[in-house]
């Protein structure tokens, strides 16, 4: 972790295309203010009460649905083995693991794949941009902002005829999210803004190049 730190401490202006930075440092800040208030105390309520095989449902709930992007994405990148596993992910686990409560798949050696819309462009030669600060998204680039419209469209909760039904799941899935990550924060080392833009990255880079870049990130 501590070389991590350091490589994201000495790096962070040199690899970084951040000509907004006075705008996403604005809107780093409003994120982080509505974080420290509203989102983090709920999600650590959300994490005392709520008992570990609870959340570990939810989460397995909300994984599964995001096979079917992960699955999308594989045949746009060609990657034709993986979108068989993915496939097989999502019907073993949508059956057998009712309706993907209960992670089935896994005994069976079909491993979760990360992919989505910004990998598959990144696929196709589109460059990142430059970096940017979403209100409520937080850290992205240009090119994974449309990639994230991408991956809205394609998820089968935005088709929920009730709209109450649909805030309700994005609701719980940011909630699970953040609750999953509270540990983390402790790792947050010097510029909180630097060091989760240069996480972002590296955790961007890391997707693309499917684990290849290993060597920078160690245990983060």
């Amino acid at each position: 972790m501590f070389a991590v730190s350091s490589v994201l401490a000495s790096n962070a202006m040199a690899q970084t295309l951040d000509p907004w930075r006075v705008s996403n440092g604005r809107i780093f800040n409003f994120n982080d203010f509505i974080d420290e208030i509203v989102v983090k105390p709920v999600a650590r309520t959300y994490s005392l009460f709520v008992p570990r095989f609870g959340r570990q449902l939810m989460g397995n709930f909300f994984s599964n649905i995001d096979d079917i992007n992960v699955f999308v994405n594989d045949i746009l990148q060609l990657k034709f083995d993986a979108a068989v596993s993915d496939c097989g992910r999502f019907l073993i686990n949508s059956s057998i693991g009712l309706f993907g409560f209960f992670d089935v798949a896994t005994g069976f050696e079909l491993r979760k794949n990360e992919e989505d819309f910004g990998q598959t462009l990144a696929h196709w030669g589109v460059g990142t941009g430059p970096y940017v600060v979403l209100p409520v998204f937080g850290s992205s680039n240009v090119r994974d902002s449309f990639g994230l419209v991408l991956d809205t469209l394609f998820n089968p909760v935005q088709y929920q005829n009730e709209e109450s039904l649909r805030i309700t799941f994005w609701l719980l899935e940011e909630l699970d999210a953040r609750a999953r990550v509270l540990a983390l924060d402790e790792l947050i080392v010097g510029d909180e803004y630097l060091f989760i833009r240069e996480a972002y990255i590296q955790r961007r880079e890391f997707l693309i190049s499917d684990g290849r870049n290993v060597e920078i990130f160690g245990g983060f």
